[in-house]
């Protein structure tokens, strides 16, 4: 279980947390959703509570703690009832590892501080219309003139992207067949001439989260706001995702716990035939099914988070206990529904919004099939 490696810091976290939540998310959330936004406020208030940089150097305004303390607060967000606020809260966690790895001390003072105090925004943009997974692909064009570089092209699916208050963006710095060796970070701030964004797009899922799509029409945006060397934007996207599948996988644990819960209530009130349905075998067998695969999964993610934690390269179990994670939260979601029966379908129930919530983390943050790869790739090879 993910607790297994928690000390006193890590449940003094999760209580904070929960608090939080409670207070400030579950009676919201269902309401949120349905207005597809949440109050811009929320972060402040995040931040304020220390959820939003937990696993941050102290410098920057964070916790200074280990990557299950991100953990610890991923998983108390999704208990709040909706994903799309957990999402749209959590969208910097993508933003700024790069920033944080690579950034000068004056770009982690002045892009990563205020998003850990939760008065500014920071979002992720890869994914272009022309291709989500083969980064190596990005056409969005930066050209260096001076001082500033000349940014043209578009970006898609992009978490928080109406929100942002400055984007860090993949962007093709080297001749446009030079794939990977030619991408570079810039953070394009908004308010940018020449940088735009659509309207909110209308997802299957995560309702409460801002998705856009981001246009950029002849940005010039200041040289010093490149992010670690030129060209060299590729290895930071990639050392990025052992952090960004782990948060994913835990979401996903996080969610198959919920549908659990919300079922588990349900077949204790619910009757037919006389009886709760949760006394016929079928319905207790079911849930033990259930149970059991958030179980494995949980195990799973805690023991390759450990290892992450140790520093050790965990570029092939992070692939693993993603798609574990994807599968069980699939598999639990969709049990969930069928156990409701027909309230199950109703958008005031729980499940109908975990069930809908679950179907892109088999797509976001590399897909299953794109995980699949990675695992025969550099898993260790049986003896």
């Amino acid at each position: 279980m993910l607790d297994l490696f928690h000390d006193d810091s890590h449940r003094a976290l999760a209580a904070t947390a929960a608090r939080f939540v409670d207070t400030n998310i579950r009676p919201y959330a269902e309401a949120w959703e349905e207005a597809g936004s949440f109050p811009s406020d929320l972060a402040v208030r995040a931040g304020a509570a220390g959820l939003l940089g937990p696993t941050y150097p102290e410098s920057v305004g964070g916790g200074g703690g280990d990557v299950f303390h991100g953990l610890v607060v991923a998983e108390a967000l999704v208990r709040g009832g909706s994903v799309g606020t957990a999402m749209g809260l959590g969208s910097h966690a993508i933003a700024l590892p790069p920033i944080l790895a690579l950034g000068t001390d004056a770009q982690k003072e002045r892009f990563v501080r205020p998003v850990v105090a939760g008065t500014r925004v920071a979002a992720l943009a890869i994914t272009e219309p022309s291709g989500g997974s083969d980064v190596a692909r990005v056409r969005t064009r930066a050209v260096r003139d001076g001082d500033h570089y000349v940014v043209s092209g578009q970006k898609t699916y992009i978490t928080s992207g109406g929100r942002a208050d400055y984007v860090v963006t993949a962007v093709r710095t080297g001749a446009p067949d030079s794939g990977h060796a030619g991408l570079s970070l810039l953070v394009i701030e908004r308010g940018t001439p020449g940088f735009t964004s659509g309207p909110p797009l209308r997802k299957m899922g995560w309702w409460a989260s801002d998705t856009t799509e981001l246009f950029f029409d002849d940005c010039r945006v200041p040289a010093a706001n490149l992010i670690g060397a030129e060209n060299f934007g590729f290895y930071a996207i990639m050392a990025n995702f052992a952090q960004e599948r782990l948060l994913i996988a835990a979401t996903c644990v996080a969610m198959a716990a919920e549908a659990i819960r919300l079922t588990e209530r349900h077949v204790r009130e619910r009757e037919a035939f006389g009886r709760r349905i949760g006394d016929f075998q079928v319905i207790r067998h079911r849930l033990a099914e259930m149970r059991t695969r958030e179980a494995e999964a949980r195990s799973f993610v805690a023991v390759v988070a450990e290892r992450h934690r140790r520093g050790e390269d965990v570029t092939a179990w992070v692939a693993m206990a993603k798609n574990a994670a994807v599968s069980a939260c699939s598999f639990v979601t969709d049990a969930a529904v069928q156990l409701h029966g027909g309230l199950g379908y109703m958008r005031e129930c729980g499940v109908e919004r975990l069930y809908r919530d679950a179907r892109l983390f088999a797509i976001g943050g590399g897909t299953t099939e794109i995980m699949n790869e990675i695992i025969h790739r550099f898993a260790p090879t049986s003896r």
